[in-house]
């Protein structure tokens, strides 16, 4: 029963956190409006958090500082910390060099949040490693989708929107100080910037982070759009209040993602980490291709679409670093899974900052076709990497 528990308690403490991650998004518009904010000025909201992210992976990394300091008490100091910037982001302008700053120092401390939990979940593995780590992925699914129910409640008035994640952020420090340490806890391998060339070199290592990195290009943008996708398409169809009912479909289609997470994880132990990271790269492809020519149809087949689409984007994303941690020797490890970390999200900064961009050029219509080469991508080197003999270290042999 302690294995269940704590792990129930850290997906929650999870997603309260790292609702912090999309609260300015989920507002943009709204925040656009009353700063006056360019298209560019919009995307950096998103992208500042994410370029924070890498930064603050790397320094814990090269710190070492999920080994050094005990690692529910790092949790709290971050979430803390994320709390404090998330609010004080309501006092400055939010089209500032400050503002920016903030975004970028709530994405950074998110380091301390997300790769603590994930390890934490992985010391009470037994033979699941996948489904744990697939259980924590599900999680962060849901903590992105939160900022969009909380705009829903909110109503127009954005600012509530950062301070329920701010309360949301310090409930989940303080209850991660409830989490119990699984028994296979263990330091993980020092950073080593030597072996950075290793994940470039090794051809296994190298198609696992290809897969991850085609698949990142393709999530933060998809999770950042889609919830303003169907609410053009509301609005398109002439709906009543398009905005809160796209606020309302777009929490639940990005939250339906934690099932996704939770089924890809348990199916990659059975059939296979390849098996099932193509298969999702190439259903979430398809959907990047269906999104245009589905603007404007019956809102209820748009939602399915979204439902569909937040599924699969995420069902395999777990299982790239899964794959990582099995094919890399155990010294290895943490500094081959801050690095596919570092390139991945720094890619995710690229399409997000892009998607803006790309939907004041062409609208909503196509504005996601551009993602569906990350899908591509991806599953070619997964298809690539079922083929070598190491794949036979993943998943127990099932590849």
């Amino acid at each position: 029963m302690t294995k269940l528990v704590s792990l129930l308690l850290l997906a929650f403490a999870q997603v309260l956190v790292l609702s912090l991650w999309f609260s300015a998004t989920a507002v943009a518009p709204q925040i656009a409006a009353e700063f006056n904010l360019s298209t560019l000025q919009q995307g950096a909201l998103t992208s500042a958090v994410i370029a924070g992210f890498v930064v603050g992976c790397l320094v814990s990394a090269v710190l070492n500082l999920a080994d050094n300091l005990e690692p529910r008490k790092f949790f709290l100091v971050c979430a803390l910390i994320g709390a404090g910037a998330n609010m004080a982001f309501l006092a400055v302008d939010a089209g500032s060099a400050v503002a920016i700053l903030l975004r970028f120092l709530t994405g950074a401390v998110m380091a301390g949040v997300y790769p603590i939990g994930m390890k934490m979940a992985v010391s009470w593995a037994k033979g699941d490693a996948g489904l744990l780590v697939g259980f924590l992925v599900a999680a962060l699914t849901v903590g992105s989708a939160t900022p969009y129910i909380f705009a829903w409640t909110g109503g127009t008035d954005w600012q509530v929107v950062l301070i329920y994640g701010s309360i949301a952020a310090i409930l989940g420090g303080l209850l991660m100080m409830l989490v119990k340490i699984g028994p296979n806890f263990r330091k993980s391998g020092k950073f080593d910037a030597r072996k950075v060339l290793a994940t470039w070199t090794n051809p296994s290592i190298r198609l696992a982070n290809f897969g991850y990195y085609g698949h990142m290009w393709e999530l933060y943008a998809v999770w950042a759009g889609v919830t303003f996708y169907l609410t053009a398409n509301f609005q398109n169809n002439g709906l009543n209040d398009a905005i809160a009912t796209g606020r309302l479909w777009g929490f639940l289609a990005i939250s339906s993602g934690f099932f996704g997470a939770l089924l890809g994880g348990l199916l990659a132990d059975r059939i296979g980490r390849t098996a099932l990271t193509i298969g999702s790269l190439v259903i979430s492809g398809a959907c990047c291709l269906l999104a245009g020519p589905l603007f404007g149809a019956e809102p209820m087949i748009v939602v399915a679409l979204a439902f569909v689409w937040c599924i699969a984007v995420i069902a395999d994303s777990a299982q790239f670093s899964t794959s990582i941690a099995e094919l890399s020797e155990p010294e290895d490890q943490g500094t081959m899974l801050t690095t596919q970390n570092a390139v991945g999200f720094a890619i995710a900064l690229i399409s997000v900052q892009l998607l803006p961009l790309w939907v004041a050029t062409v609208g909503w219509e196509w504005a996601f076709t551009p993602l569906v080469a990350g899908p591509v991508f991806g599953a070619l080197a997964m298809w690539r990497l079922r083929g070598r003999p190491e794949a036979a270290r993943l998943a127990g042999g099932r590849r």
